[in-house]
């Protein structure tokens, strides 16, 4: 995953014509540790997204504008729109993020 470390990177990876996944964490957060003891294989397999994540304690305006509340949450952006938005509450295991990304196909 790659890292979003300012605003104006994270507007431009949104505005991607292709599909971006950003994934809002904080270092904090023990959920988000255990997504990512999972995450690399889901990562290699959908790997029509391009994949990012972004600390949500560094951009608390981001995580009130995009309805982030809990975290680990998965964001699909494309063309600077939100088109799907995987809540911290379902996304406790690898077939949650795998039955999430299958709905975006």
């Amino acid at each position: 995953m790659k890292p979003i470390l300012s605003e104006e990177h994270f507007n431009e990876v949104i505005s991607s014509s292709q599909p971006v996944i950003v994934k809002f964490f904080a270092g904090w957060c023990p959920d988000c540790t255990r997504m990512n003891m999972f995450i690399d294989p889901i990562i290699e397999e959908y790997n029509q997204f391009t994949w990012y994540e972004i600390n949500r304690d560094d951009f608390p305006e981001l995580s009130d504008k995009y309805q982030v509340m809990g975290i680990p949450s998965l964001l699909v952006f494309k063309d600077g729109e939100k088109l799907a938005h995987l809540h911290s509450a379902n996304a406790k295991s690898p077939q949650d993020v795998t039955t999430f990304l299958d709905a975006q196909k």
